[in-house]
């Protein structure tokens, strides 16, 4: 199924649940306007197709001790694709790199980090950041405020 074949029922849905991923399917139907059977059939086919990747609690970083976050321009010494699958398959070992964008521009890739203090961000930058393959060089820019992170 490609984008092209999501109906206005399957928008509301992923929308909904987008918002609300814990409504029951009967609050869920009322809402599209379907009943409870032809809403769950819809909801498994989005999860089949790949429209919905799982449900997940939005956990509150502050009261985890997590609120200091940077964003992190690397630079890579090396643009093959063996360099980039070897940069991307580090990255995702690293729990602290929340998000990475591999960037058309003056740098490689973009990275959200998150850790407890600019103490904890120094160590996982200089231990784990700078460590990745092939990376030459970084650049820090930590945020002082989030206006807007809603995730999708």
């Amino acid at each position: 199924m490609n984008d092209g074949q999501l109906d206005v029922f399957d928008r509301k849905i992923l929308t909904i649940l987008s918002q609300d991923g814990r409504i029951a399917v009967t609050d869920l139907a009322r809402h599209v306007g379907l009943s409870k059977s032809p809403c769950q059939v819809r909801m498994k086919r989005l999860q089949a197709d790949g429209y919905i990747q799982g449900f997940r609690a939005q956990l509150d970083p502050g009261k985890m001790g997590l609120e200091h976050v940077a964003f992190v321009e690397v630079r890579l010494t090396d643009t093959t694709e063996t360099a980039l699958k070897a940069f991307a398959a580090a990255v995702l070992k690293v729990p602290e790199i929340e998000q990475c964008h591999m960037i058309a521009g003056a740098f490689d890739y973009l990275l959200k980090v998150r850790t407890r203090d600019i103490i904890g961000y120094r160590q996982v930058l200089g231990e784990k950041v700078s460590a990745l393959p092939f990376v030459a060089s970084t650049s820090t820019h930590v945020s002082m405020e989030s206006i807007k992170d809603d995730g999708f």
